[in-house]
């Protein structure tokens, strides 16, 4: 069976907090949330790939790793390693790109490569 990804969410223990750190933080922009009275789950606006969402479920703690691809990895990394708690610093990878990764407030691994 062939699949193609295209969905990715992390659960977090508070929607509110997560949803003002991937966007003050991370820059990220929110493109709704559901329910709509009460949002428990956000998605983020893409340019492309599979769709980014974060989800509050209480009680249960899961962590991933989820890589991105960015234009401009060195001037992120800059912007961000001090607001943020760094899992590796920014490195040149041996597939010729450079790439660091984040945690972010629930412990799941952000990883920026370009």
């Amino acid at each position: 069976m062939k699949t193609r990804l295209n969905h990715v969410r992390v659960n977090v223990s508070d929607i509110s907090k997560a949803l003002k750190w991937y966007e003050e933080v991370l820059g990220f922009e929110n493109d709704g949330g559901w329910p709509h009275a009460n949002p428990t789950y956000y998605d983020f606006k893409l340019e492309e790939g599979a769709k980014f969402a974060i989800m509050e479920v209480k009680g249960e703690r899961s962590y991933g790793r989820f890589n991105f691809d960015v234009e401009k990895v060195d001037e992120l990394w800059e912007s961000l390693k001090g607001k943020v708690e760094v899992v590796e610093p920014l490195f040149d990878t041996p597939w010729g790109t450079r790439k660091f990764t984040i945690r972010d407030l629930d412990g799941n691994e952000l990883g920026f490569a370009g």
